[in-house]
C-alpha cells in the first residue's frame, strides 16, 4: 500500500500535467484567432459593430426663368431598423415578444403589413432600412412610441409643387431621387449632389462604444438649374393645347414656344400629361386602371413610351405645307424664283412620267404669284421649284437647316430627322419633299428651323436650361445662346416674314389674326404613315406661327395629331397658336399698334362680310374666322373634311353683321 504523499504527489502531477496540456491547445487557440484569424475576425467585429448610414443631399431646385419653383426637396424621414437591438433580451419568449409587439406598433403607424415589418426586424443585418418618406406627423408619432432599436434620419423627396405642370420638360426621380427622365434626367450630375454618411461604433444595442470611433461627412447640395422655360407662358401654353384637345378629340397634341432670336424654349407641353409626383400613374382613370392590369414589362413600356416619352424632342412626324416655307426660302436665296414671279396652276404636274396633283386639283389656282403660291399651298409651284433647285442645293440647304442633323437642345433622348438618302432621291421623291412629304422631322427641329426667319437668317441651337446655381442663388455656371449658322441671308428671311404675314393677312391662316399686332404663320396637314402606308384619315394637322413680323419676339409650333372632324390647322391648330400668341405678347409689354382699320372694327361690334365665294372651302373658313366670323354649309357635307368650291354665300360680300354671326356657304 502506497503511503498517501506518494499518492499526492501523483494526483498533483496528472493536474499539472492536465494543466499544461490545457494550457498549450488554449495557447495554441489564442494564436489562431490572435495571429492566423486576426484579419479575418477584427474585419468580422468592424462589420458588427460599425453603423454606415447615409445622409441624403438635397436635390437641387428647378426654377423656370422667373425663379419660381417648379421641383424642389421636401423634408421628410426615413426609417432606420437594428435588428441586434430589437430583439436582446435574457430568454428567447422575451425576444420573440419584442419583436412581435414592435412588428405590430410599426405596422400600424406606417400602414404596412406585419408580415413585412416582422422580416425587417429580423434580418441579420447590423442596420436596415424600413421605410422612406415617412411624413413629419408619422415620425414624430413612432418617436413617441419609444421602440427598441428604431432610429429617425432626416431624408428629402422629390416635389413638384405645381403637380403636371410642365412634366414633359421637368421629367421625374426614382424612390433614390437619381434623375428619371427630363431635365431631372439630363442635369440629374448637377442636381443630385453628393450623399453623406455617418458612420459609428455601437455595441448590440445600438449604444456607442467608449473606445469606437465616429466620422461624421455632411452631404453636399446638388445645384440649382434655371430654365428658359417661363411658367407664364408655360400657363398659356397648357391651357391652349387642353382646348384644342377637348374641341378636337385627338389623340395628342404638342405644342412649342421659342424664342427665335436666342433659340430659348419659352415653354413646351402636350396632351396627355402625368403628374411627376407619382409618374407610374396616369391622370385618366381609365388608363391607370388599364395600366394597373399590365405585367411588370408592358407597365415599363407604357411608362416610357405613353407618359415619359417626350415627342416634341424625341418623335417625328411628317410637316405637310409648313416646310414649304423651308423650300421657298432656299427657292430665293438661290434666285431660283422672285417675290414677284408668276405661275399657272393647272390642277396637276406631271414629272418623271408620274403626275403628282394639287390639293385643289378640282379647281386650280390659275395664275398665282409666288407669294400667292405659299398663301394657297400649291403644290406644282414647289414640285417646279424643287426641279430647278436639284438634289444638292436641297440637300445642301437641308445641311446648312439643321435637318440632318439633331439640334443638340440639352434633354435626354433627341431623335433624328428621317430623310431619304440623297443618293435614293429622284425627280418624283425631291417634287414631294419640297412640299412636305417623304420627310419626317421632329417638332423641335421643325420649329427651330422656322425661327431663322426670324432672326434675319440665323439658325440657333434651341436650349431649356440658362443657369446653374447654388443653394445661395449665386451663379455656377451660364449656358449662352448658341449661333450656329447663317442659313440664308436677311433679305430672304425678311422675304419669308412677309409671305408668313401675307398668308394670316390674306390666305388660309386668317384664324391667326390678331388686332395690333403683324402675325405670319403657315398651316400644315399630312397623312400619317401606318402600318407602312399612307392613311387616308389620320393626319397630322399643325400650325406654325410668329409675332410680331416687323421685329418676331415669339415664335410657336402646334401639332394636332388625328383630329377628329375638321382636320384643316385654320381650323385645330390655329385657334389655340392664336390665343398663346395673343396672350404672350401682352405678357410680354409688346404693345399693339392699331390702324385706323383695326381701331375702328375694335369699337364696332359688327363685321364686315369678306368675299369668299369662288375660293376653296379650307381657304374660306380661314379668312371667316380672321373676321371673327363662323360658318355652315349647305347642303351639309357628310364628310367634315371634303375640299369644295365655295360657290355662293350668304351674307353676301360687304354686307356688315354681328361679329361671330354665321355665314352660309354654298356647293354644288
Amino acid at each position: 500500500m502506497q503511503p498517501a504523499s506518494l499518492k499526492n504527489k501523483r494526483r498533483l502531477l496528472i493536474f499539472f500535467i492536465v494543466v499544461c496540456v490545457c494550457a498549450v491547445a488554449l495557447t495554441f487557440r489564442i494564436g489562431q484567432y490572435q495571429i492566423l484569424q486576426s484579419e479575418e475576425l477584427s474585419k468580422m467585429a468592424l462589420e458588427q459593430q460599425t453603423q454606415d448610414i447615409p445622409l441624403a443631399a438635397s436635390r437641387g431646385v428647378i426654377y423656370d426663368c422667373n425663379g419660381v419653383e417648379l421641383a424642389i426637396s421636401a423634408p421628410t424621414n426615413t426609417i432606420w431598423v437594428r435588428p441586434g437591438e430589437v430583439k436582446a433580451a435574457d430568454t428567447e419568449e422575451e425576444s420573440q415578444y419584442k419583436i412581435a409587439t414592435t412588428a405590430q406598433a410599426l405596422s400600424e403607424l406606417l400602414d404596412m403589413s406585419y408580415e413585412d415589418v416582422y422580416a425587417v426586424l429580423t434580418r441579420e443585418r447590423a442596420l436596415v432600412r424600413l421605410a422612406k418618406y415617412v411624413d413629419k406627423d408619422t415620425a414624430d408619432a413612432i418617436r413617441e412610441a419609444s421602440l427598441p432599436g428604431i432610429s429617425i434620419a432626416d431624408d428629402v423627396k422629390r416635389y413638384y409643387p405645381l403637380g403636371a405642370f410642365a412634366s414633359h420638360i421637368l421629367g421625374s426621380t426614382t424612390d433614390d431621387n437619381q434623375g428619371l427622365a427630363g431635365i431631372e434626367a439630363r442635369y440629374d450630375k448637377y442636381l443630385s449632389g453628393t450623399a453623406g454618411r455617418w458612420i459609428k461604433q455601437a455595441d448590440v444595442t445600438g449604444d456607442r462604444l467608449y473606445f469606437g470611433q465616429e466620422k461624421y461627412y455632411e452631404a453636399e447640395n446638388g445645384l440649382n438649374v434655371v430654365l428658359t422655360i417661363d411658367s407664364v407662358i408655360q400657363h398659356y401654353l397648357e391651357k391652349s393645347i387642353q382646348n384644342v384637345q377637348e374641341s378636337t378629340q385627338a389623340k395628342r397634341v404638342m405644342c412649342i414656344v421659342m424664342d427665335p432670336k436666342t433659340g430659348d424654349v419659352l415653354a413646351m407641353g402636350m396632351t396627355p400629361d402625368y403628374d411627376p409626383n407619382d409618374p407610374r400613374t396616369p391622370l385618366d382613370p381609365e388608363a391607370a386602371e388599364y395600366v394597373k392590369s399590365l405585367s411588370s414589362e408592358e407597365q415599363l413600356t407604357y411608362w416610357n413610351e405613353k407618359m415619359w416619352r417626350n415627342p416634341m424632342v424625341s418623335d417625328v412626324y411628317e410637316p405637310g405645307s409648313t416646310f414649304k416655307l423651308l423650300t421657298t426660302a432656299i427657292a430665293l436665296e438661290e434666285g431660283a424664283t422672285s417675290m414677284s414671279e408668276k405661275f399657272k396652276c393647272t390642277g396637276y404636274y406631271t414629272i418623271a412620267r408620274q403626275t403628282l396633283k394639287c390639293w385643289r386639283y378640282y379647281n386650280p389656282h390659275g395664275e398665282e404669284t409666288m407669294v400667292q403660291a405659299v398663301e394657297n399651298s400649291c403644290n406644282p409651284v414647289f414640285i417646279q421649284l424643287s426641279q430647278r433647285l436639284g438634289v444638292e442645293t436641297m440637300y445642301n440647304y437641308f445641311d446648312l437647316f439643321g435637318l440632318t442633323e439633331k439640334t443638340g437642345i440639352d434633354y435626354p433622348g433627341e431623335g433624328g430627322n428621317l430623310l431619304i438618302n440623297q443618293a435614293n432621291v429622284g425627280p418624283v421623291e425631291l417634287a414631294t419633299i419640297a412640299y412636305g412629304q417623304g420627310i419626317a422631322v421632329t417638332p423641335i427641329s421643325m420649329l427651330t428651323a422656322v425661327c431663322s426667319f426670324g432672326n434675319d437668317g440665323m439658325l440657333m441651337q434651341p436650349r431649356l436650361v440658362k443657369a446653374l446655381t447654388d443653394e445661395n442663388g449665386d451663379i455656377v455656371q451660364t449656358f449662352e445662346p448658341v449661333q450656329v449658322r447663317q442659313v440664308v441671308s436677311s433679305q430672304t428671311a425678311a422675304d419669308i416674314r412677309t409671305i408668313m404675314e401675307s398668308v394670316v393677312s390674306e390666305g388660309g391662316g386668317g384664324t391667326v389674326k390678331i388686332a395690333g399686332y403683324h402675325v405670319g404663320g403657315k398651316t400644315g396637314t399630312a397623312n400619317k404613315v401606318v402600318n407602312g402606308t399612307y392613311s387616308d384619315e389620320a393626319v397630322y394637322s399643325s400650325f406654325v406661327g410668329m409675332a410680331p413680323m416687323d421685329d418676331p419676339q415669339v415664335a410657336v409650333l402646334m401639332v394636332v395629331d388625328e383630329p377628329q372632324g375638321v382636320q384643316y390647322g385654320s381650323q385645330t391648330a390655329a385657334p389655340g397658336v392664336k390665343t398663346i400668341l395673343e396672350e404672350t405678347l401682352l405678357y410680354m409689354n409688346i404693345p399693339p399698334s392699331y390702324s385706323e382699320e383695326e381701331k375702328k372694327a375694335l369699337e364696332d361690334t359688327m363685321t364686315e362680310v369678306p368675299d369668299v365665294t369662288g375660293e376653296n372651302f379650307s381657304d374660306a373658313i380661314g379668312i371667316l374666322g380672321g373676321k371673327n366670323l363662323t360658318y355652315t354649309v349647305s347642303p351639309a357635307l357628310t364628310d367634315v373634311n371634303e375640299d369644295f368650291v365655295v360657290v355662293d354665300q350668304y351674307p353676301k360680300a360687304g354686307e356688315k353683321v354681328q361679329k361671330d354671326s354665321t355665314v352660309y356657304l354654298y356647293r354644288e
